[in-house]
């Protein structure tokens, strides 16, 4: 039974794991809190880098020789294998840890059994609490490693009424200047950020973030079957590095020097199945999928949406194209139920958060 001292621990710890989000990948976030014998905290860590210090190393070096007799609180179980850093339970161990409490078991079979190793060392361990909070600050990862495939969180911005532009295809600015900061966050935290040719064509955007210091520029993918892209678009500006997904027979001859990669077409444009399996592939664990209704379409109809966050502006339109479009849906049965996790209020707008309430469907 977790006490309350646990389950204050392990809040802090999770909240120290999100401070990693877009700089770990291909590795999860995680968060370490060690309390010394008395129950004080003596050290804090989180996972930094990618081929950096572990979470537990960082608070093992905070707390020192306090670290012995205590208890180590860790979003995610220690590992058990050495890469480029070594076994975090072993760590532990040599550290005198006497309790190990940890928010969610390791998927990745490379890493697992770090419990084990720390319960024949003699170390007390207990698994929980607050497993879906830790869950949930690393769903990108554990999303990755449980499908083989990049979690997918696809983001839009409309009118109350889903319109996503008006029926001029006018769309700057529907959401706030706050919604929009918001949405560099996102892009912050991601991998990659995907978009249609369409997108493309008609708002010719950067993609790259802005507004955050010191954060990690995400690959910008751009998914073009038919090889459209200009030469001049500014998403193949050096502001951050740009993929170029075409169809298998595409003419890139107006593209020397750009990364393009070639992917099979199904139904007349490129396989999402076939990209996603690219990016996992390039180390990418985590996709922002900012296209349109026609590119969001083909992600949802594949069942690669992992998360849903829509920002709604108070602003009504009554005509325009909608947020999702070609997704296979045609009767209210097949419908892609959600569960809303989150309602927050960006400026004027409302940004909602919802997961698929089943399991994306694997096509």
């Amino acid at each position: 039974m977790a006490t309350a001292a646990d389950i204050t621990a392990m809040r802090r710890a999770i909240a120290l794991a999100a401070r990693g989000l877009g700089s770990t990948s291909p590795n999860p976030v995680v968060g370490c809190v060690i309390t010394d014998a008395s129950g004080r905290t003596a050290g804090e860590g989180y996972h930094q880098r990618a081929g950096g210090p572990h979470a537990e190393i960082h608070a093992l070096r905070a707390a020192g020789g306090r670290a012995r007799g205590g208890t180590a609180y860790v979003t995610l179980e220690p590992c058990n294998h050495t890469g480029r850093t070594g076994p975090c339970a072993r760590a532990l161990i040599d550290a005198g840890i006497s309790r190990v409490v940890y928010a969610v078991g390791d998927p990745d079979p490379r890493a697992t059994g770090g419990a084990e190793t720390l319960r024949a060392a003699g170390v007390e361990v207990g698994r929980g609490p607050l497993t879906a909070e830790a869950e949930a600050g690393n769903s990108a990862w554990l999303t990755a490693v449980r499908t083989g495939r990049p979690h997918v969180l696809w983001k839009y911005a409309s009118t109350l009424d889903g319109r996503i532009a008006a029926q001029d295809r006018t769309s700057r600015w529907i959401t706030s200047p706050e919604a929009r900061a918001d949405v560099h966050r996102l892009r912050a935290e991601a991998d990659a950020v995907v978009v249609g040719s369409g997108t493309l064509r008609t708002d010719d955007p950067q993609l790259a973030v802005r507004g955050i210091e010191g954060a990690t520029q995400p690959l910008r993918v751009v998914l073009d079957t038919h090889a459209t892209v200009r030469p001049t678009a500014r998403v193949l500006d050096p502001a951050a590095p740009t993929l170029i997904a075409v169809g298998e027979g595409a003419d890139t001859g107006h593209l020397p020097g750009a990364d393009v990669v070639r992917l099979p077409v199904v139904e007349g444009r490129v396989s999402v199945p076939a990209l996603l399996a690219e990016l996992y592939g390039r180390g990418v664990r985590s996709v922002l999928l900012e296209g349109g209704p026609t590119l969001a379409g083909a992600f949802v109809a594949a069942g690669a949406v992992d998360k849903v966050i829509g920002y709604l502006a108070p602003v009504l339109l009554g005509a325009g194209p909608a947020a999702l479009a070609g997704a296979g849906i045609t009767t209210i049965g097949e419908a892609l139920r959600l569960d809303m996790t989150e309602t927050t209020r960006i400026g004027p707008d409302l940004r909602v958060t919802a997961v698929p309430a089943t399991a994306p469907k694997e096509r």
